[in-house]
């Protein structure tokens, strides 16, 4: 299916490996021009070096305000524009909520849900001159249900609601806005690549009971939904955040 992001410019935050490196193959091998940003450079030079294609690799802080703005401004500068903002970069910090400073809680909110607004402020002139793009938000499905750290789960909330709000503002002006929810996806650099490694037979029974499709999600197919949502083929979709899990969600919405 040809999904029309040829020459699309395309931002993709936490670009450097993982589900965002994922994210950022599938728009290069659409042929959009594509900018990835994240903090570690060494992840960054590895991840544009196995790109084939026009990637523009961006070292930054993505939880600084500062920083933020200059990433835009570098992507404006090197392609005139922006078509596409993919806000994927995210992590996890404490444990329970008593036993969770306060102070993880801001962070976990400025790296998974403050960056993301930050970002989608930043990006909709661009968007809004041309009456037309497209931005998604890479959430969980812990965000619409327990599971996981606290301080993640309550940020990826957050950024489903933002999702449905900023949709609904800016729709009229031809800006999609739509997110996705990924369940447990299996990469050489994630949480659950570790744990497997560490103890095999547990996390196969934790697949068992928990994923009802019997495996692991791999971080291509959440870039394959990522990349239709961008592309015109999903003209009619607007503030959804689609589960990407396998069946391993809870929740029936």
């Amino acid at each position: 299916m040809d999904l029309q992001l040829e020459n699309k410019v395309v931002l993709v935050t936490g670009g450097s490996k993982g589900i965002g490196l994922a994210i950022a193959s599938a728009f290069v091998e659409e042929g959009a021009k594509v900018a990835i940003v994240a903090r570690g450079k060494e992840a960054l030079e590895e991840a544009k070096g196995n790109l084939q294609g026009d990637v523009l690799a961006i070292e930054a802080d993505l939880t600084n305000e500062a920083e933020r703005e200059r990433v835009v401004n570098n992507v404006v500068e090197a392609y005139g524009t922006i078509d596409v903002l993919v806000n994927n970069v995210g992590g996890s910090n404490g444990s329970t909520t008593a036993e969770t400073d306060l102070a993880l809680f801001q962070q976990a909110f400025d790296l998974n849900y403050f960056s993301a607004v930050h970002f989608s402020k930043l990006v909709l002139p661009y968007l809004k001159e041309k009456s037309s793009g497209s931005i998604i938000n890479i959430s969980s499905i812990f965000g619409r249900e327990s599971g996981g750290k606290v301080t993640y789960n309550s940020a990826k909330a957050a950024m489903i609601s933002f999702t449905k709000s900023l949709a609904d503002e800016v729709i009229q002006d031809g800006i999609r806005v739509n997110g996705v929810a990924p369940g447990s996806i299996l990469h050489p650099s994630g949480n659950w690549q570790r744990r497997l490694e560490e103890n095999p037979e547990k996390i196969k029974q934790f697949v068992k009971d928990e994923i009802p499709a019997g495996r692991f999600g791999s971080a291509e197919e959440v870039a394959n939904v990522v990349t239709f949502l961008a592309s015109e083929k999903a003209s009619w979709v607007v503030g959804a955040t689609i589960n990407v899990d396998g069946g391993q969600s809870r929740s029936n919405f």
